[in-house]
């Protein structure tokens, strides 16, 4: 071989060695066949990482429910905080990716997003003030949602849940399936333990419904409680009225005050609305069409003529929100429902810049 062919072989032989040298590890370890996808497939965004916020995020990561993680605040330490706690648990998770900004670009692409910020009641505050500092603030968040997401669903779990449903439902723009308040979902999986309770059985055989507003005035749906099909206002007439002589109504002021009193015991209350809204979102995510009693536009049922959002048994698929259940509700429970809606109505109606 020629000195000048003995010297190319030279440096050919020392340039690949050097580009073997130069190669990162992740280079030597593996071959690339294909592109990675670049969008999640089931992608869920956290709005507010505050006590709800974080209860609905670990559940949701518990349950494997989604590929990718976004969570957003304003608060940029704790926000970061709480992502790299949750990051450094994804050995024991199902969430290939979780992340974190103030800037909503990291809620891209997302199927739902799940609205928990807000503002609290300050003292001597009125429900309408409170509602109308929300609204202010519900007037950034929810266009900055829309523009990075167009087609995704929202679940609106800050409260009070009704008013705010309808609020993002004017604010987004979106068509009323996808703009869905967690509503009572919570409050019937409570009347359920609570009844549960009273019999000595588990809460999944015991069913019962609370509609309407998530709040003072929701109407426990006596006339359709059962276990095994077995309705217990048939065995006991008088269930969840003045004149029942076991009391059954009581159950229903418990659900009512159960908020107030965990509030007061620990500050405020996260662990059962976080599995609640793990919940509706797998029904969601999983395409399962299963009942819910969940928030959503209820002008022209059981007579309620104005555009308000109240918690009705409601079918929710990947599209959201199909169909709602027509219940036969007795004339006592249709009137106890109208009158939650003109609750939440009274309040509604004086709201500014929707």
């Amino acid at each position: 071989m020629g000195t000048c062919m003995r010297t190319c072989f030279s440096l050919v032989c020392r340039n690949f060695q050097n580009s073997r040298t130069m190669a990162s590890l992740k280079d030597k370890l593996i071959t690339p066949i294909a592109q990675p996808a670049t969008k999640p497939n089931s992608k869920v965004t956290v709005v507010g990482v505050g006590q709800v916020g974080m209860a609905c995020a670990i559940s949701i990561l518990e349950r494997g429910l989604c590929d990718e993680l976004a969570l957003v605040d304003v608060l940029e330490d704790k926000l970061k905080g709480e992502m790299m706690d949750l990051q450094h648990g994804s050995l024991f998770l199902k969430t290939h990716k979780i992340v974190a900004d103030k800037d909503y670009s990291v809620t891209a692409n997302s199927k739902v997003v799940v609205v928990t910020a807000g503002v609290r009641q300050q003292e001597g505050e009125s429900r309408l003030d409170l509602v109308q500092r929300n609204v202010n603030v519900f007037k950034f968040i929810i266009p900055q949602v829309v523009k990075y997401s167009p087609d995704c669903i929202i679940l609106v779990v800050s409260n009070p849940v009704d008013i705010l449903t309808y609020v993002t439902w004017k604010l987004s723009g979106l068509p009323k399936h996808r703009v869905i308040g967690s509503g009572c979902n919570l409050d019937s999986a409570r009347f359920r333990f609570l009844m549960a309770e009273k019999l000595g059985i588990h809460p999944s055989s015991c069913h019962g419904w609370i509609l309407g507003e998530h709040g003072d005035s929701s109407v426990a749906v006596w006339s359709g409680v059962n276990v095994a099909g077995v309705s217990l206002q048939e065995l006991n007439p008088a269930m969840g009225t003045d004149n029942d002589p076991e009391g059954w109504k009581q159950v229903h002021k418990q659900v009512v005050d159960s908020a107030y009193e965990v509030i007061k015991l620990k500050g405020y209350t996260n662990w059962a609305i976080g599995l609640s809204v793990a919940d509706l979102l797998e029904t969601i995510l999983k395409n399962l069409c299963r009942v819910h009693p969940v928030s959503t536009m209820v002008k022209g049922m059981y007579g309620i003529e104005n555009e308000v959002f109240l918690s009705l048994p409601c079918v929710l698929g990947s599209v959201g929100l199909t169909s709602v259940i027509n219940q036969k509700l007795k004339d006592r429970e249709v009137a106890q429902l109208q009158n939650s809606a003109t609750t939440l109505w009274n309040v509604q109606k004086d709201l500014r810049d929707l």
